[in-house]
């Protein structure tokens, strides 16, 4: 392909479903409910809304901010975005008002989309405003940024991490050569790995299930319903499934049984065998920055119980200055958006810095034993612990606070806060929650309040000694 805005071999996002929508037209591309989506539909809608942008002014480098809920108008806007070369920014719907007008302005948007309960301009009113016309596409180029997703990184604040299309591509795979069955995506279209998945499938000229939310009941139905043979969840959710009612399902399609972004202890392994006999188990370990860096494969799981595995294919390993994993490989990000010094700072000697620190066997195996930093990994999302402590010290109940990661085997971490109480005030943690709620998204927020008297902090410096917090 590389026809309309594209370049003869380029590595190209928008090629993915002009390619699926030739080959196979008239198979399911999406579902989502009720609601499904060919190839074909797929790709003349993602074709309607790049001429409608085009229409709005959006040009090739310019960000196209999404803010909905899970929904199948998101793969037109995704590849629509494409086609054009502009930037696909999706934000999470369910973040702070504060938050997201923040990170819309810092990504400098050029339109801002989503659903109409978010109050943001629709697709169809996108396409209303500027109907189709046969407007030509600018030249898209495979190192051009295609998606930029907001996260911590190895440091700090949010920041714009911005993933070309090759890189895109080059994550994605070849796949198989013919349709396999439909996957599950349990993740939100907020999230990296949620259209890493969809890709890889849509590659394939394969459907993918997009759920509400990832809860055990719906990701049980939509196993059962669309006979499911391959499914990723991360740790705390498989433990859901594992220990939800799966009574009236038949669920004997599930073969394939794919995990990490948080250890994956011996004990759920078990479970998940004995929910689903016969499956076989891989983990994989990864980032946003870096896409898949390790996976452990199914014939290793037991010989190896806690390792990530081997580097996959591509990827080059070494160890930092400060005993840090540095990673190196055509799939690494581009940079953060805007953003030099953060650049410059993820990486050294041309590696990047994942942040983790790691035991390596005699074999060539990894184990991630801990974080170079004090940022919190938890349910695969980075957590700022000085983010979350500025936050709770605003509350006038608290004198003081810091917040830890603490280990837990279905999250990675848990966001755990240390709290001082002003004097004569009772602190709780549905108080402290519901403070967080009002500028915090929900994933930073505490999962377990712990009351003391006062936090260990350095004597010169004043700075919090997170590692004397215990759990």
């Amino acid at each position: 392909m590389g026809d309309g805005g594209g370049c003869m071999g380029q590595l190209l996002v928008g090629d993915i479903i002009k390619t699926a929508a030739i080959r196979t037209p008239q198979r399911v591309a999406a579902w989502h409910g009720d609601r499904s989506v060919t190839f074909a539909e797929a790709s003349a809608a993602s074709d309607a809304v790049a001429q409608a942008l085009l229409g709005a002014g959006v040009g090739r480098g310019d960000r196209v901010v999404w803010i909905a809920e899970n929904c199948l108008d998101a793969v037109a806007v995704h590849f629509g975005s494409a086609h054009i070369g502009a930037i696909f920014t999706p934000l999470n719907p369910k973040a702070p008002a504060a938050e997201i007008e923040r990170l819309i302005a810092h990504a400098d948007a050029a339109i801002v989309l989503g659903d109409a309960s978010g109050g943001r301009m629709t697709v169809a009113e996108l396409l209303t405003r500027h109907p189709a016309r046969d407007r030509a596409l600018p030249e898209v180029h495979e190192d051009d940024a295609q998606v930029m997703h907001y996260t911590s990184g190895t440091t700090g604040d949010p920041k714009g991490c911005l993933l070309s299309h090759r890189v895109q591509r080059l994550r994605t795979g070849a796949g198989s050569h013919w349709p396999v069955p439909p996957t599950v995506v349990m993740f939100p279209q907020f999230h990296m790995a949620g259209w890493a998945r969809a890709l890889q499938w849509w590659m394939q000229s394969s459907a993918v299930i997009y759920v509400d939310r990832a809860e055990a009941g719906l990701l049980i139905d939509a196993i059962a319903r669309h006979a499911v043979s391959i499914l990723y969840c991360i740790p705390a959710v498989w433990r859901r499934i594992v220990e939800a009612d799966r009574g009236g399902r038949d669920l004997s399609c599930l073969r394939f049984v794919e995990t990490g972004t948080s250890l994956v202890t011996s004990e759920l392994l078990g479970l998940i065998r004995g929910a689903f006999p016969g499956v076989r188990i891989s983990i994989a370990y990864g980032s946003t920055e870096a896409g898949s860096v390790c996976t452990l494969g199914p014939d290793d799981i037991d010989r190896k119980p806690g390792s990530v595995g081997l580097p996959v294919p591509g990827v080059t390993i070494e160890e930092g200055a400060n005993g840090e994993m540095l990673v190196a490989g055509p799939t690494v990000f581009s940079g953060y958006f805007r953003n030099e010094g953060a650049t410059s700072r993820a990486f050294e000697r041309g590696f990047f810095r994942t942040g983790d620190l790691a035991q390596l066997d005699e074999e060539g195996y990894r184990w991630v034993i801990g974080r170079a930093g004090d940022l919190i990994r938890s349910g695969g999302e980075w957590v700022s612990p000085a983010e979350v402590e500025s936050v709770l010290q605003s509350h006038p109940a608290i004198a003081d606070a810091a917040v830890v990661g603490v280990a837990d085997d279905d999250w990675g971490q848990i966001v755990t806060a240390y709290v001082v109480a002003r004097e004569g005030q009772h602190v709780t943690l549905d108080m402290v929650r519901a403070h967080c709620a009002l500028t915090l998204a929900p994933h930073k927020h505490p999962r377990r309040l712990r009351l003391i008297d006062a936090l260990p902090r350095t004597p010169a410096t004043g700075q919090i000694q997170r590692r004397m917090l215990g759990a």
